[in-house]
Order: structure tokens, then C-alpha cells, then sequence
């Protein structure tokens, strides 16, 4: 009896460990493009309202990509024989083809990028298996690309107090499509205030310098921070009627960061155009 009821026990423990391994992480969802392959459980979630990713482009060149981020890590909870690698790959690529989107990418039989406009949406989704090797799970990576909300804008009265304490001041509002000098409609509230800070002192003449941060090639970079630092002074110039030769642009890339570049949230600092007063 006592055997019985120790067998008993024991199957019920091992059915709900088993369940507990078998559920996904709390919290946690499939990507809305994609639906869930079976006998697979989600490891591992993270979710960001905005942030970039570097996906590989057709020729396996750095595509930074800007906008919702969801990383999905899936480990095997199924029975029977685990999918390969392939499987994995094609069935992503399969599903994307079904709404019109296409693959940038395949190295291998393990990863590939994959793009998709539905809906004016541009969705960038990278999917890297492990489940031939490694830790045997797969990760999906997935940007709706879109413009920050910009929720802080630069305010004259600050950018003069900054000038005045330090010399120079850092503005985050100006925003540039990804890996251009092409300034997004959203920036007109920081630029606004730029050109009210210039109006009210006309003796203040600036250096407008451009950042960015150190992913890619620096001299790449270097020579994208000056068409941006470029763009802002023509943009203060064209629209709001500064004399540009109150205003001098150049260009530093990745050489002068105010945090660390090993995070999306120090990458970010990094990218920002700087007003110092010549």
C-alpha cells in the first residue's frame, strides 16, 4: 500500500514539473506576425516600447533598425524528435512570404533576416537557432520600425543655462532616420528652441556638432555625425532664418561619448547633436 501510494505520489510530482517546465515565461507572448511552432515553450522575453537592433542587410552588412523591440527565446517542451535548425528557418521564412514580406537574408541553416510592410508598418525580424547545437533553442528578433515619441524637448531657457555653466550643451530631441542625415518631422520642437535661443542673443554663434555611437565602422560614423551636424545648421538656416554664419557643423562620430555604448540606453545618450558656443 505504502508502495502504491509512494508510486502515486511521485507520477504526480513528475507531472507537474513537468507542466511548470512546459509553460512560457509570465508576461510573455508570441510575436503578433508569427504563430507558435509546436512543442515549443518561451525561455526567455524581452519587450521595449522603443530601441534598435543591427539586423544583417543582403550582403550581410549592419542594418540598424529603430522602434518596438521584442526578443522571444523558445526552448524545446515538446515529444518526440525536436525540429532541425532548417526546419526552424523555413518555417519563419515560409510565414513571412504568406503576407508579402520577403528574406534579406539566410547564412546557413541557422539564421536569416526576414521584412515585411503590412498594414504601413515596416517590420525587420531576425531568427537565430541553436537547436542543432548550443543551448537547442531559437531566438526571434523583431523591430516595428517607427519614430521615437519624443517625449522631452529641448527648452531655450536650459540650453542657455548649459552654455552659461559649461559651454555647451547636449540637445536629444533631433531625430535622423536610421543611418541618414534626413532630420524626422518630430524634431521641429528641439529646432524651434534652438532658433529661439539664437533670436534672443544675436551675438551667440554655435558649433553644431554631431554624435553618434560606436556601432559599425567610426569613420562611417565620423562622416555621418557631420551631414547630420550639416543638416541641423542648413534646417535653422532654411526654416527658421538663422544666419549660418552664426553656426559652424562638424562632425566626431563615436569619439566623445557621454555613456556606455554596451547598452541600448547608453547608445542613445551617445546619439545627440551638441551646441557649443565658439
Amino acid at each position: 500500500m505504502k508502495t502504491t501510494l509512494f508510486s502515486a505520489l511521485a507520477l504526480v510530482c513528475i507531472m507537474v514539473s513537468a507542466n511548470l517546465v512546459a509553460q512560457d515565461v509570465e508576461g510573455s507572448k508570441d510575436p503578433s506576425l508569427f504563430s507558435r511552432m509546436p512543442g515549443w515553450r518561451i525561455s526567455q522575453y524581452e519587450e521595449n516600447q522603443f530601441g534598435s537592433y543591427e539586423f544583417s542587410g543582403t550582403k550581410g552588412e549592419k542594418v540598424t533598425v529603430e522602434g518596438s523591440k521584442l526578443i522571444v527565446s523558445y526552448a524545446w517542451a515538446g515529444s518526440g524528435k525536436k525540429p532541425s535548425s532548417l526546419q526552424v528557418i523555413r518555417n519563419y521564412q515560409n510565414a513571412i512570404k504568406k503576407i508579402g514580406g520577403s528574406v534579406v537574408l539566410q547564412k546557413g541553416d541557422d539564421f536569416c533576416t526576414l521584412k515585411v510592410v503590412k498594414d504601413g508598418k515596416e517590420s525587420w525580424v531576425e531568427v537565430a537557432s541553436e537547436v542543432d547545437a548550443g543551448w537547442g533553442g531559437f531566438i526571434v528578433t523583431v523591430i516595428d520600425k517607427q519614430a521615437m515619441t519624443q517625449d522631452v524637448a529641448a527648452n531655450a531657457d536650459a540650453l542657455k543655462e548649459d552654455i552659461k555653466a559649461s559651454g555647451h550643451a547636449s540637445v536629444y530631441g533631433i531625430t535622423f532616420e536610421a543611418d541618414k542625415a534626413e532630420i524626422r518631422p518630430e524634431a521641429d520642437a528641439a529646432l524651434s528652441e534652438i532658433a529661439k535661443l539664437l533670436t534672443r542673443d544675436a551675438g551667440l554663434k554655435l558649433l553644431v556638432v554631431g554624435h553618434t555611437a560606436n556601432v559599425g565602422d567610426r569613420d562611417a560614423g565620423v562622416k555621418l555625425s557631420q551631414a547630420r551636424a550639416e543638416a541641423v545648421v542648413n534646417r535653422l538656416a532654411d526654416k527658421y532664418g538663422i544666419q549660418a554664419s552664426r553656426l559652424v557643423s562638424y562632425g566626431v562620430g563615436p569619439y566623445c561619448p557621454v555613456s556606455t555604448n554596451q547598452t541600448e540606453e547608453g547608445r542613445a545618450k551617445n546619439r545627440r547633436v551638441e551646441l557649443v558656443q565658439q
